[in-house]
């Protein structure tokens, strides 16, 4: 049975709808093709290339935050048309499109962050409307655990491209060709995949006020959801990037630099583990505390790195904590909205609050460059404890 043409009635409590698990195996293919660059760009541009860390935040940010706008983009889009996957699938074609654009920019930097935002656009194009999908198909009692299921497939994917990464290297050394294009087949499939077996029934009227761009900015008229996006946003501030935080663990216990490329592996190993139970546990016990309580984690892991030449004990107990954070934070959030957001603006709803975090998140990862690059390593630790720990407080006094 394809999922997304799953009627209300044929949802069995207890069961995924076959939508997740079909948007899953798409989104498995699409970051193994992802997560081979994010594990291959701190080696690639701090090391081969020599960017300061400026430069590199800079960067890192447009990765980030070029998703942005396009969340609205797909959001309004895949509402306003009733075409979810079609809106997905134009994100993920543009995605698999500019893995074959890096071999081509080679050393340039501007022509890197170019490629690296159109990217993360395509990204930002999809997110809402896959989403919205799996929202849509599933029972609100389940989100939790529909969410935690399609992220742990998700992490499959992120699990083997750091991997692949990392064995391509041992073999060739830093050469991005090899990379780029092997990354950019994981995404075509992925594409395929979508194209192939994801189907919805687009011409069902969903329930809620006809879609537009000024039905979904009034969402944040609800005292609810307004909650939640501020809060997003606020938490998104102080989060330092994946990059930065693989970086700062490498330097921090002292690990051999070989070792950077497989870094995210392990925070996608304790996030396939943790998603799916952490969903479920946000289901029975409310989806804001164990969001904020997987901020919680994140800062402990900043605290880890004030324990010098730690060595693979800290690296290990850093990627625990870092892989929890996700569990706790990515699908719950998804699911927390999508309960918030009436079934026509689902896409659009869930795109507002993104867009906030993403912007906020490229905020982090520039001003985080800057900081590193000016300041002492423990200096910029220290801020970074700092601003997570007002942020979590802001947060809970919100709630």
């Amino acid at each position: 049975m394809y999922v997304a043409s799953v009627r209300p009635s044929e949802r069995v409590k207890g069961k995924v709808p076959g939508t997740v698990v079909a948007l899953g195996t798409v989104s498995l293919l699409t970051d193994v093709s992802a997560e081979m660059i994010t594990a291959f760009m701190p080696v690639y541009l701090l090391y081969t290339l020599q960017m300061g860390y400026a430069q590199f935040g800079i960067l890192d940010g447009l990765y980030t935050g070029a998703t942005a706008v396009l969340r609205l983009v797909g959001g309004h889009l895949s509402d306003r048309t009733r075409r979810h996957k079609a809106v997905a699938g134009a994100g993920y074609a543009l995605s698999a499109v500019t893995k074959l654009l890096f071999p081509l920019v080679g050393a340039n930097a501007f022509g890197i962050g170019a490629t690296m935002a159109a990217d993360r656009a395509g990204k930002g194009l999809r997110t809402a409307p896959r989403d919205a999908l799996i929202s849509l198909a599933t029972p609100p009692e389940r989100l939790g655990v529909a969410f935690g299921l399609h992220r742990s497939m998700d992490t499959v994917g992120a699990l083997l491209g750091p991997l692949i990464t990392f064995l391509l290297l041992a073999q060739i050394g830093i050469v991005a060709g090899p990379v780029f294009v092997i990354s950019a087949c994981f995404a075509v499939v992925g594409l395929i995949v979508l194209i192939a077996f994801v189907r919805e029934n687009a011409g069902e009227a969903k329930r809620g006020p006809k879609p537009s761009v000024k039905a979904g900015l009034a969402l944040l008229k609800d005292a609810g959801y307004r909650k939640v996006a501020i809060t997003a946003a606020v938490l998104g501030l102080a989060t330092v990037s994946d990059a930065f935080v693989f970086i700062l663990v490498q330097q921090a216990t002292g690990i051999p630099l070989a070792y950077l490329p497989l870094m995210p592996l392990g925070t996608a190993l304790v996030f396939l583990v943790a998603a799916a139970p952490m969903g479920r546990l946000a289901d029975k016990v409310g989806r804001r505390p164990v969001f904020l309580a997987g901020h919680v984690l994140l800062l402990a892991v900043y605290l880890l790195l004030l324990a010098p030449d730690s060595g693979y004990f800290g690296v290990g107990a850093a990627l625990l904590l870092h892989g929890l954070f996700y569990a706790a934070t990515d699908g719950v959030l998804s699911a927390q909205v999508s309960a918030l957001v009436p079934e026509s603006l689902r896409a659009s709803g869930l795109s507002v609050v993104q867009t906030g975090q993403a912007l906020t998140r490229l905020v982090s990862s520039v001003g985080f460059g800057f900081l590193l690059q000016f300041a002492a390593f423990g200096t910029a630790v220290h801020a970074a404890i700092g601003a997570l720990a007002l942020a979590i407080v802001l947060a809970w006094r919100m709630s």
